[in-house]
């Protein structure tokens, strides 16, 4: 049997839901736009991004058995694909559990893809259990980080803005320390292969 609070957020699960179930909503309801509130009167629901915000501050309360929950996904329910892809990635960095919330005998090419990518879900069932974090924000760009198993680490940058934008990050001059799992990403003392998981290709190294 799997326990799921779901209050919303409004009593904040996160700080008792540990000693009673595996997992607890965060926040209110999703909703199937990629940066956007929808007001429903006497309650809102919010977009992936708005959804992401929430998450602020809770990472420490999740791990192996417990974890935070941001709501279903909303993959393949009409929002464009590269921001399906987006919403898939940012809920594996959250560790979050993945529940789909699309009709599944119905689902195009895209969707099946983006759902079933074995490389973006490792990062979602990493045995090491630690829900990424927002390590930096510029331009309307995010750089996320989850440490994982045996020294890896998941990197993402998010786009959040609607045009694109071109984006550099030197490893070597940005050596990473997480506090929380007592972990460190130092490309200035190791290198690191890089892969892009949802071109299943390599991407060389952190030099």
């Amino acid at each position: 049997m799997v326990l799921s609070i779901c209050e919303w957020g409004n009593d904040k699960p996160w700080e008792w839901g540990p000693t009673v179930s595996h997992l607890w909503r965060t926040t209110g309801d999703i909703y199937n736009c990629f940066d956007c509130i929808k007001d429903n009167g006497s309650w809102k629901a919010w977009g992936v991004m708005q959804i992401v915000n929430k998450q602020d501050g809770l990472r420490q309360y999740a791990g192996p058995g417990h974890w935070n929950d941001p709501d279903m996904l909303e993959v393949g329910n009409g929002m464009a694909t590269n921001e399906d892809r987006a919403h898939f990635t940012m809920w594996n960095m959250l560790a979050a559990p993945l529940i789909t919330g699309n009709d599944i005998r119905q689902m195009n090419p895209q969707t099946k893809e983006i759902l079933t990518n074995k490389e973006v879900l490792a990062v979602n069932q990493d045995k090491f259990g630690v829900q990424g974090f927002r390590y930096a924000a510029k331009d309307s760009v995010e750089t996320w980080l989850k440490p994982l198993a045996d020294g890896k680490w998941a990197v993402t940058f998010l786009n959040r803005s609607k045009k694109p934008h071109p984006m550099s990050f030197d490893w070597q001059a940005n050596p990473i320390t997480d506090d929380l799992s007592n972990t460190e990403l130092n490309a200035a003392k190791t290198t690191y292969k890089l892969r892009n998981l949802w071109l299943k290709k390599d991407a060389g190294t952190t030099k």
